[in-house]
């Protein structure tokens, strides 16, 4: 297993030298962005996705920046709402993803990718035909709400059908950020989906989304991990505040900067839940076979960039599992 770090926490420098600072850090994989909501700036500073995948040169380009510094690239991260209901912002969700696929086949091709993998979000759609912006179903009542995500189903499975084809046809696989406001947000949404649309669908798995639902994140990854979905992971970690949380419970619409009020916020490893969680946690991934990368994503609004990024490094390192086990000496197979 790798420690790897989601890239567009550096999208305010270039990327040879977002490069150079992740490789003395001891990181050994990036997860670089390729549109929607994180943007592409270190692809567009190659040239541009589309050109990524089209020229053999300009990737090659790509391809020497990252193992000339001794990393792999573990996925290109497309998290947008390709179900909008606004078709301008559809379309353009839509586009990114497709031009990602591509890139990413090219680059499992080049062997800089181990898995030709696309992260991103299921998208939510808005309540009707008519709708200009998603509608996120939160309960079973009043009965409309029921007939809201039944709509909502209907579109998702149809579009994404399509997508786990084009996916098979390039040897890709697509890893969904189980995040709510999107129509998969936990287990149960996921693997809903992909017995819907195929199993080149499969989960991104981030933690940090499900504690403050209430959801056991390593029970959670078992049940993902039992059903052959899980396909990437991140490392992100939530601080639930007692207080507010006793007082209002854990939906929240605060500001992510309001701290203080609110009922959780994001924190870097090890500030949410203690290092022995995440030597469990890694140790889960062991026992699924998960022997891929586990991808910093920074949102601490409490630390820098760097101090967030090698707070969550020393907790990591620690804890990640790097070598293959040795032979059981001390009893029989």
């Amino acid at each position: 297993m790798k420690i790897g770090i989601f890239t567009a926490l550096f999208h305010d420098r270039p990327i040879e030298e977002a490069l150079d600072f992740i490789k003395e850090a001891g990181i050994e994989s990036v997860e670089l962005g390729g549109g929607a909501y994180p943007g592409s700036r270190h692809l567009d500073d190659m040239g541009g996705i589309e050109a990524l995948h089209k020229d053999d040169a300009q990737r090659k380009k790509l391809v020497k920046a990252v193992s000339d510094r001794g990393l792999i690239i573990s996925a290109v991260s497309v998290h947008g709402n390709p179900l909008h209901p606004n078709k301008k912002i559809a379309y353009e969700h839509h586009e990114a993803f497709e031009n990602a696929v591509l890139l990413a086949e090219k680059l499992a091709g080049d062997g800089i990718m181990p898995t030709a993998t696309v992260n991103g979000f299921s998208g939510c759609p808005g309540d009707g035909p008519r709708a200009k912006n998603p509608n996120w179903v939160t309960c079973a009542w009043p009965d409309e709400y029921r007939e809201i995500l039944d709509y909502q189903w209907k579109i998702a499975g149809r579009y994404w059908r399509q997508q786990n084809r084009f996916l098979r046809a390039h040897n890709t696989v697509f890893a969904i950020e189980m995040h709510p406001g999107f129509l998969v947000y936990n287990p149960d949404t996921l693997l809903r989906l992909r017995k819907a649309a195929g199993d080149r669908i499969g989960a991104n798995f981030d933690p940090s989304h499900l504690w403050w639902q209430g959801i056991d994140p390593i029970a959670a990854v078992r049940a993902i991990g039992e059903a052959g979905a899980l396909f990437h992971v991140h490392a992100k970690d939530t601080k639930i505040d007692p207080i507010n949380a006793g007082v209002n419970g854990n939906l929240d619409t605060k500001s992510y900067g309001d701290i203080a009020q609110r009922s959780w916020v994001f924190r870097s490893v090890g500030y949410g839940h203690d290092e022995s969680w995440w030597k469990d946690f890694v140790s889960t991934l062991r026992v699924l076979g998960y022997d891929n990368v586990l991808s910093i994503e920074h949102e601490d609004g409490m630390m820098s960039t760097r101090e967030g990024l090698y707070k969550a490094l020393d907790v990591l390192k620690r804890s990640v599992i790097a070598e293959k086990p040795g032979p059981m000496f001390w009893a029989k197979d």
